[in-house]
């Protein structure tokens, strides 16, 4: 992540939490998502297509059944419900309120820097996000790096941005997050009742990522995505098999050697 895509980060936190604010002060709350702007002016009594946040299928028809190959990014965030049962005398903001700020900050900028790698949320759940990145023909390889890259954005660089902004505004602690990456094929349809029909993608990618999400500031890999990994010659990453992946799904941390 370059300075630029930093400052585009940040200001987007900033945003975010005044938003937040107003909600709060005003007796209500909603998180904001820059990216997701224009996403919600679709016509939702129209039942024959709707929008897609889904890479390279903007577009789910009624009907199409679409299989492809994808990676699937879940980035949630720990301890959010002690963060909200829990009472502390060294902390300003508590229950709902702390929790609010908190999610109202992390999610869309997790959500802006997986954009920024051409992968696309397609779920806020609840605490996380839930996204993907697609293979394409040209440059079969690429998903992978984005992927990656992402990820280790997310952690490094976003969660840091978002962590000041707590602590310089509330005096907060720091966020922890996990982020599974996972790798199959999915399909891809438009799900709900009539009227508000929107897109979403199926597959082992989606339940295994959201397994592999719940390590502590930690990027776990399932094994597709491992034995998919380019290999070069005097490659320097490495995996390492990990027992953090929870419901029995086995996972990697990449090291960089």
């Amino acid at each position: 992540m370059n300075n630029d895509q930093r400052s585009i980060i940040a200001n987007l936190v900033d945003r975010s939490l005044n938003q937040a604010e107003y909600h709060w002060s005003n007796g209500g709350y909603k998180l904001i998502s820059e990216s997701r702007v224009g996403t919600e002016a679709f016509n939702k009594s129209a039942m024959d297509s709707a929008p897609s946040q889904i890479p390279g299928h903007e577009i789910v028809m009624e009907g199409e059944t679409i299989v492809d190959d994808f990676i699937a990014i879940v980035a949630d965030m720990r301890n959010s419900t002690d963060h909200m049962l829990t009472a502390s005398n060294s902390i300003r903001l508590e229950g709902i309120q702390r929790v609010f700020y908190e999610t109202s900050a992390l999610l869309p900028a997790l959500e802006k820097t997986i954009n920024i790698y051409k992968g696309g949320v397609t779920e806020y759940l609840g605490d996380g996000v839930l996204g993907f990145f697609k293979k394409e023909e040209e440059k079969p390889e690429q998903y992978i790096y984005d992927a990656h890259n992402a990820a280790k954005d997310c952690l490094n660089n976003t969660l840091d941005i978002v962590n000041t902004a707590l602590a310089n505004r509330y005096d907060l602690p720091p966020l922890k997050i996990g982020i599974g990456l996972a790798l199959s094929k999915a399909l891809v349809s438009l799900s709900g009742i009539e009227g508000a029909r929107h897109a979403k993608a199926y597959g082992e990618c989606v339940f295994r990522a959201t397994k592999l999400s719940g390590g502590n500031n930690v990027i776990l890999i399932d094994s597709n995505l491992r034995a998919a990994w380019p290999s070069s010659k005097g490659g320097r990453l490495s995996f390492v098999l990990s027992d953090i992946g929870r419901g029995g799904v086995q996972g990697y941390r990449i090291n960089v050697g």
